[in-house]
């Protein structure tokens, strides 16, 4: 969703990730596997609450991604029917119509995900220790992209009307780079997975230079032009 325009400088804390290798199915695309090159808000929401064991976590951020490579598997699918006509035995289902098939999957290869966290009252001391020692296996993506903490900083976020847009996740309306994408990627997805919340976001394939930016932060000090522009996403 689009930001409130920034006040003042606002302490963060900066936390950044890598996962090997992880994959982001497209769900506006059923049946089809379309993996998306950013991870959603969405996922992002569920890595943190993997770390405070909470059931949500509907926290404002900043974030980056990026990955240096891609390709694709080839994934054994065992789909059950719905009626009951083709019970998986041993976690395995009859070949056939409907049944066993094999499924190409691509995935991205080293995946490097930065957060920036606003630390309203106790929240960014909760989440560095939540991050250091989660109360889950932080996955980014499936349940086997496991997503390793690389490193946690404080940083204080000041306004900017340019900066770096790299490969920062922005809302529609928060820069006007050319080579921008647009993405439609869920913010949230309610806890028995019926609703999810959807936004339009710009994200750049290749990092993007210094930009006039509007609902921007970056990192102070303000006086380099070459530091990445941070926009902080509500739920």
């Amino acid at each position: 969703m689009t930001p409130a325009p920034p006040g003042g400088p606002v302490r963060a804390l900066r936390a950044t990730f890598h996962a090997p290798v992880a994959s982001f199915r497209d769900p506006l695309f059923p049946g089809v596997t379309r993996v998306l090159p950013v991870p959603p808000p969405s996922t992002v929401r569920g890595l943190l609450a993997a770390a405070t064991g909470a059931y949500a976590e509907p926290f404002v951020f900043g974030m980056a991604a990026w990955s240096d490579g891609h390709g694709t598997d080839t994934e054994t699918y065992h789909p059950i029917a719905a009626d009951g006509s083709n019970p998986s035995a041993g976690g395995r289902i009859r070949a056939g119509k409907g049944g066993t098939t094999a499924k190409d999957r691509p995935f991205l290869a080293d995946v490097h995900l930065t957060l920036w966290l606003p630390e309203p009252g106790a929240d960014g001391d909760r989440f560095a220790r939540a991050l250091r020692r989660p109360r889950h296996a932080l996955r980014l993506g499936r349940s086997q992209d496991l997503v390793h903490l690389t490193g946690l900083a404080h940083v204080v976020l000041e306004p900017a009307e340019r900066a770096v847009v790299g490969h920062a996740l922005a809302p529609a309306d928060g820069h006007d780079v050319p080579s921008a994408h647009e993405h439609r990627l869920a913010d949230t997805v309610s806890a028995d997975r019926l609703t999810t919340r959807w936004s339009p976001y710009l994200w750049c394939d290749e990092p993007a230079g210094a930009a006039p930016v509007r609902g921007a932060y970056r990192e102070a000090p303000t006086s380099n032009e070459d530091t990445q522009a941070v926009w902080l996403l509500t739920p």
